[in-house]
C-alpha cells in the first residue's frame, strides 16, 4: 500500500532544529492533514512553528524549492498572506538537509479551515479577490514566463480505454466492498459520458493565458483567522509545493470545484461560484472568456481523469479514496448542469 515516508526521528527533528535560531525544542508533533506531505507542529523556546519534511525530495529539487521560498517571501512582502520560512542561522537559506531529506521551518499561523460552502456571499467575493491578487502578485515575484505553444488535450478514446481496465479491477477487488461497487456504476456512467461528449475535446489552442500559479488552492491550504465569529479574512495560503505556470483561470475554476462543492454529492453551490467568479475577474486576473474557456478545459479534465482509482487500483494506495464518491457526483452533475455552470463563471 502506498504511504508516507517513515516518520522522522525525534534525535533527527532535534538536529533539523538546531539549524535554525529557534533555540531548544520542548514538543515535536505529527500534523495530520493533507495526502502527501509530512510535518510537524514543533515548539521550542522562542515559540511555535510548523516543521515541514519534503516527500521525494531528492538533492536536485533543493533550487525549485528555494525558488518557492523566495516567492513567498515576495508576495509577503506585498502585503498577502503568506507566511515564508524562516532562514537558517548564518543566512545559509531557508533550506536544511539531512540524511538526503529536505526540511523547512516555518512561522506557526493560528486559524481554521473553512469549506467554501459555508462562507457568506462576501467572503466568496473576498476570496476570488484573493486569488486573482495573488495570480497578479506572481507575475512580480517570479521569473518571466515563456508561453507555450499549446496543451494537449486528453484523447477520450485512450480514456475509454483505461476505465474500461478501471472498471474490471473495481469488479475483481477483494474484498469487494460499498465502494467497489460504486466505482464500477460511475465507470460504466463515465463510458456512457465520453462516448456523448467525445466531440467536445478542448483543442491544443483553446486555454486560457499560462500564467504562475499557486497550484494546489483550495480548503486545506487556507486558513481562516479564527477571532470573529465567521471566521475572519483568509490569514495564509499554505503550501507553496505545487507553484508553477498553467492556465491561469484553470486554477480559478479547479479551486471553485473544490471549495464550493457538497461534500456528499459533489454539486456546486452556483450562487457563491458566481460571487467568486465576479471578484476573481475584476481583478484584472482574467477575462470572462478566459474563464469560459477554463471552465470548459477543467470540465473535460474531470472528465478524463482517473487517478484516484489509479491510485485505489493500479498503487494499492488508498488515501485518496474518502474523495471519490464526491469527485464522481460531481462530474455527473457538471455534466447535466453544464450550460448553468459555464454561466455562473463566466456571466
Amino acid at each position: 500500500m502506498g504511504t508516507l515516508s517513515p516518520p522522522v526521528p525525534r534525535a533527527v527533528l532535534t538536529e533539523v532544529l538546531s539549524r535554525y535560531p529557534v533555540g531548544l525544542p520542548l514538543t515535536a508533533e505529527p500534523v495530520a492533514e493533507g495526502l502527501l506531505n509530512r510535518g510537524y507542529r514543533v515548539t521550542t523556546e522562542a515559540g511555535t512553528y510548523f516543521l515541514k519534511c519534503y516527500v521525494d525530495a531528492a538533492t536536485a529539487n533543493r533550487p525549485r524549492i528555494v525558488a518557492h521560498h523566495r516567492a513567498m517571501a515576495g508576495l509577503q512582502a506585498l502585503g498577502l498572506p503568506v507566511a515564508p520560512p524562516l532562514s537558517c542561522t548564518g543566512r545559509t537559506g531557508t533550506v536544511a538537509g539531512h540524511d538526503g531529506r529536505l526540511f523547512a521551518l516555518f512561522p506557526w499561523v493560528d486559524g481554521r479551515h473553512r469549506h467554501g460552502t459555508d462562507l457568506s456571499l462576501p467572503q466568496c467575493d473576498a476570496l476570488g479577490a484573493l486569488l486573482g491578487r495573488l495570480h497578479g502578485a506572481l507575475d512580480d515575484v517570479c521569473a518571466p514566463l515563456e508561453p507555450p505553444a499549446g496543451y494537449r488535450s486528453a484523447d477520450a478514446v485512450d480514456s475509454a480505454d483505461l476505465a474500461r481496465e478501471l472498471r474490471r479491477l473495481a469488479r475483481d477487488h477483494r474484498p469487494h466492498g460499498d465502494l467497489d461497487a460504486l466505482v464500477e456504476r460511475r465507470l460504466s456512467e463515465r463510458l456512457e459520458l465520453l462516448a456523448e461528449h467525445a466531440h467536445r475535446r478542448p483543442g491544443p489552442l483553446a486555454a486560457p493565458p499560462t500564467g504562475w500559479t499557486h497550484g494546489d488552492f483550495h480548503g486545506l491550504n487556507l486558513l481562516y483567522g479564527g477571532a470573529l465569529p465567521d471566521g475572519g479574512p483568509v490569514a495564509a495560503v499554505l503550501d507553496w509545493d505545487k507553484l508553477g505556470p498553467q492556465p491561469r483561470a484553470e486554477e480559478a475554476v479547479r479551486a471553485a470545484s473544490l471549495l464550493f462543492n457538497d461534500r456528499a454529492s459533489g454539486a456546486l453551490d452556483l450562487v457563491r461560484v458566481r460571487h467568486y467568479s465576479q471578484a476573481y475577474r475584476a481583478t484584472g486576473a482574467a477575462t470572462a472568456e478566459h474563464l469560459a474557456a477554463a471552465a470548459h478545459r477543467v470540465w473535460w479534465e474531470r472528465l478524463n481523469d482517473f487517478w484516484m482509482l489509479q491510485w485505489r487500483y493500479q498503487r494499492a494506495d488508498h488515501r485518496a479514496d474518502p474523495l471519490y464518491p464526491a469527485s464522481a457526483g460531481q462530474l455527473a452533475w457538471w455534466c447535466q448542469e453544464y450550460e448553468q455552470v459555464l454561466d455562473a463563471f463566466a456571466n
